[in-house]
């Protein structure tokens, strides 16, 4: 089955125009800076990606875009796993996969409710599998609209049925990390963490890369520490610091501040959302932005970055 490349996958996000469209210049702008950050795949139609703000008309569109525009050597990895019935998600994946997909993303909160258990999940899961074949697929611990995350039944059940190729962690816990590690060790199955603070250790205990937000504002500092934590452990531990500090920003105001610091880099998109209203950004938090790319451009160059 194809695999996916170890490293380092921002959440895509989605540029809107001032009067709510997907602004595709932008997409395009973003594709450009995640190639020259040199990121080792995309994950779209993700939270991010503002998934559950967009039409599946507007998600087909967008995901062929991207696949059309994106770069050599860029694997793509997408969701869209939206729907509230387990019929029209089938319906959805089966109107979202392309060939250029290197995986289809799942969410386990799609499957059951908070108040619903594992087996009622797993059940209409393994419908969801039968249904969409051919294509090798992910688990997402998605936190919209509640929290759920991959038990050790659940994993098993991934592991087992041979179409799974990896999860996504979003626990910010050491420790369920570590095992869901050791569940998946000696197998081909990968576990990327959506946690930034827990990310160097993650990668010691094995974890396969980074696929979280903080790569939309400074993916080259995840990159650099993915291939260089093991080799250069003074400068790694550094590097791991600064990003588990910056990566406060997450609870800020994103994606709109995500966009706001792209922006200052360059990326010629605006900072329009349907998820926050760009008002709501305030002035101190501009600020506080502001200061985070600044720092982020002086840090490259203590590690030589261009």
């Amino acid at each position: 089955m194809q695999s996916i490349h170890n490293g380092i996958w921002p959440t895509m996000l989605t540029p809107f125009t001032a009067s709510g469209a997907i602004d595709y210049s932008g997409v395009a702008e973003l594709l450009r800076f995640y190639a020259e950050r040199q990121v080792d795949g995309v994950f779209a139609l993700c939270q991010s990606s503002e998934m559950f703000y967009l039409s599946l008309q507007e998600r087909q569109e967008l995901l062929r875009f991207i696949c059309e525009h994106r770069y050599a050597g860029m694997q793509l990895i997408a969701s869209g796993h939206v729907a509230d019935s387990l019929d029209r998600q089938i319906e959805e994946a089966q109107s979202l996969l392309r060939q250029e997909l290197a995986a289809y993303v799942v969410l386990p909160n799609r499957f059951a409710a908070a108040n619903e258990s594992d087996e009622v999940l797993l059940e209409r899961l393994d419908r969801f599998v039968q249904a969409v074949p051919d294509i090798p697929l992910g688990i997402y611990e998605c936190p919209y609209p509640y929290k759920r995350l991959v038990t050790p039944q659940i994993l098993d059940y991934c592991l087992q049925s041979g179409r799974f190729i990896f999860l996504k962690d979003t626990s910010c816990d050491l420790e369920q990390i570590r095992q869901k590690l050791a569940m998946i060790k000696g197998t081909s199955f990968k576990l990327f963490n959506a946690n930034s603070a827990t990310l160097m250790e993650s990668l010691r205990l094995g974890a396969n890369g980074y696929c979280g937000v903080m790569a939309n504002i400074h993916p080259e500092f995840y990159v650099w520490l993915y291939r260089h934590y093991a080799a250069d452990p003074v400068w790694a531990e550094q590097v791991q610091q600064f990003i588990g500090a910056a990566s406060m920003a997450e609870y800020q105001y994103y994606p709109v501040n995500a966009k706001y610091s792209l922006s200052l880099q360059g990326v010629q998109i605006g900072i329009n959302s349907r998820t926050k209203d760009p008002s709501g950004f305030s002035a101190s938090q501009r600020l506080e932005m502001q200061q985070l790319t600044e720092l982020s451009r002086q840090a490259r160059g203590w590690l030589g970055l261009s």
